[in-house]
């Protein structure tokens, strides 16, 4: 099979679709992988490391395209990238189309076949999302904390606290993967810890578990008693697939102090938030309602090389599996696979995607 890995165009999105270890192994099993010119360098993988792999270089992303039967990506295509797309192409990245209409109707104008990394499940797990998942969560205290401080125009709060002064308080919507890394961090800082869900068992499992944190059952009346004294407020809430649903309310936000930070980590679903929209790393805060809102829609792409790794670790074995057996046959030999398919042959293959935008669903076999 041709392997393309063309270089992510989205603002600062500095992450690669494969490493030049991937790019060897498939190599050897006779598989052509074409790069696009200086794809890697934000990774720190350089032109000549995966020349060294065996992998070909490519100029622009047309040819690389347009020579490729699979493309290998991070992010889901842009607009310049719509019309290089094409019908038998297996497209294998994050997808979030329950966040865009516009992109999911080009890929299905397209044909093209959009295998999803976030909507692979195995188990209750999404192994493929996960570790962007821990990065995003780790990342959300971190750049809370930042934009706390008052020459951010925060309202000054340090979340640890000092000896005789009270910590700041967090609030984590959702006890995942991303929620519960925004909370360790946090309870590493020294802060106030409250982990909402609305399983009873993972707030069981995380009483247990989470030293320094407290659970609250994740209902509005809850979220709002919380609000006054919430100088970081994180959203962590995701249902696979699906348009993230808006749980917290332009009244909640009101009851927040002036400067208290809201860290959206749902926005690449549509945000959490019924004042969320998606910001970029150059430019990644606007104020509303008092609060300051960070809603990066990639937020890991800031520590690249670090996110690169943890995503091509899960990644590499279904691109070579792909690669060897085709789709059909991964997914014959990888049931889970099939649960990555979001279109196929110009036919939308996701329930989630086609209720979030009033579209037909069909089988992808």
């Amino acid at each position: 099979m041709i392997i393309g890995v063309p270089k992510e165009i989205k603002e600062q999105e500095n992450r690669v679709g494969l490493l030049p270890s991937t790019a060897a192994a498939l190599t050897k099993r006779g598989h052509t992988v074409l790069v696009q010119k200086n794809a890697g360098v934000g990774s720190g993988y350089f032109d000549a490391a995966y020349t060294d792999a065996g992998a070909q270089i490519v100029d622009d992303a047309p040819e690389l395209f347009r020579r490729a039967e699979m493309i290998v990506k991070v992010k889901e295509p842009l607009p310049p990238e719509y019309g290089l797309l094409r019908k038998g192409q297996i497209l294998f990245t994050y997808l979030h189309l329950a966040a865009s209409k516009p992109l999911t109707e080009a890929l299905l104008k397209s044909g093209v076949t959009g295998l999803a990394y976030e909507t692979i499940q195995v188990g209750n797990k999404l192994p493929l999302l996960e570790p962007m998942s821990e990065i995003a969560g780790r990342m959300s205290t971190v750049m809370g904390a930042f934009y706390l401080a008052k020459y951010n125009g925060g309202s000054g709060v340090l979340l640890g606290g000092v000896p005789g002064v009270l910590p700041g308080r967090v609030v984590v919507l959702g006890g995942g993967t991303s929620g519960v890394n925004a909370a360790r961090m946090a309870v590493g800082l020294g802060a106030g810890v409250r982990i909402l869900d609305i399983d009873l068992e993972r707030l069981r499992f995380l009483d247990q578990t989470m030293q320094g944190a407290s659970t609250v059952f994740s209902n509005e009346a809850n979220l709002m008693d919380l609000m006054p004294e919430t100088d970081l407020l994180i959203g962590a809430v995701l249902l696979p697939g699906a348009k993230a649903p808006k749980l917290i309310t332009r009244e909640m936000l009101r009851k927040m102090k002036p400067g208290s930070v809201l860290v959206d980590i749902a926005i690449d679903q549509g945000g959490c938030a019924e004042t969320s929209r998606a910001t970029t790393h150059s430019d990644p805060i606007y104020v509303e309602e008092n609060v300051i809102h960070y809603c990066v829609a990639n937020m890991p792409a800031a520590y690249a090389r670090t996110s690169t790794q943890a995503l091509t670790n899960v990644t590499a074995r279904y691109v070579e599996l792909l690669a060897e057996l085709g789709l059909e046959g991964a997914c014959q030999r990888q049931p889970t696979l099939a649960g990555g398919i979001n279109t196929r042959d110009g036919r939308l293959t996701i329930q989630a995607v086609a209720d979030a935008h009033g579209l037909k669903f069909e089988p992808a076999f």
